[in-house]
């Protein structure tokens, strides 16, 4: 039997780069995003590069009535959502806690957070109804430790290691898996969004080290989905080889 993909922030960065290796290995997809003309563009892409059926569903893992909405109007197809993947997030900002922007914060709270839970509120009776499904959290290695100017990032990725913790409890008669991913510094669209699209800026994390790509977490994302059914991977955290944690990185030619 085919599966289903349900995918947020598929149009760019991790989502992007998972929604192309599940395609590749035959997954039909649902892929949600921000950016209508985006997302047009990796359906054409996909349809055209490998025989999955791929669905379009832009809206804003914010807003509650959007989520709602444009599920339900997947109509029968909403039924055969075999698996999640969290992906959509963000950081805003880098300051001090005395000094933090609050929309920032609650930019980060309403999507990392709220969205997450919106959308999983929405597709996990679904995955309950059938008795099968696999939820992947995106989470960070900032949901581990925090470091300085992350305070509200990192708490909101400690949030997100928290509820993927509770769903493994709650749904854990229901036969669904849940799989939390920690990355560490991948170089996507992130620091761009995090310095409010200044690329130079945005460059300067990765300076002296080779980080993570979106295709590297992608991999990691496509072994976890496809382990034997009687074998669930509970958490992940993966970094390139030069960053210990969320702290320590080893940087060379600086």
């Amino acid at each position: 039997m085919t599966k289903t993909a349900f995918i947020t922030g598929a149009t760019s960065g991790i989502g992007k780069a998972t929604a192309q290796i599940l395609a590749k290995n035959g997954i039909n997809l649902i892929i949600t995003g921000r950016r209508s003309s985006l997302l047009k563009k990796l359906r054409e892409q996909l349809t055209s590069d490998y025989s999955v059926e791929v669905q379009e569903l832009c809206f804003d893992v914010r807003n509650k009535e959007e989520v709602n909405n444009a599920i339900n109007d997947l109509g029968n197809h909403v039924g055969k959502i075999d698996i999640l993947v969290n992906n959509a997030g963000l950081a805003a900002g880098l300051d001090h806690i005395q000094d933090g922007n609050i929309d920032n914060w609650e930019r980060m709270i309403d999507t990392n957070i709220k969205g997450l839970l919106y959308v999983s509120r929405a597709i996990l009776p679904i995955m309950v109804k059938n008795g099968r499904g696999h939820v992947v959290n995106i989470a960070s290695t900032a949901g581990k430790e925090v470091y300085e100017n992350g305070n509200v990032y990192c708490s909101t990725k400690h949030a997100v290691d928290a509820i993927s913790k509770a769903m493994r409890i709650d749904l854990l008669a229901e036969g669904i898996k849940v799989t939390s991913i920690n990355p560490g510094m991948v170089e996507t669209e992130f620091s761009i969004v995090r310095f409010d699209g200044d690329k130079e800026k945005a460059k300067i994390p990765y300076k002296g080290i080779k980080p993570l790509s979106g295709e590297d977490i992608a991999e990691i994302i496509w072994f976890a989905l496809n382990r034997p059914d009687h074998v669930n991977i509970n958490d992940i955290i993966i970094t390139p080889k030069a960053q210990a944690n969320s702290f320590t990185v080893h940087r060379k030619n600086l």
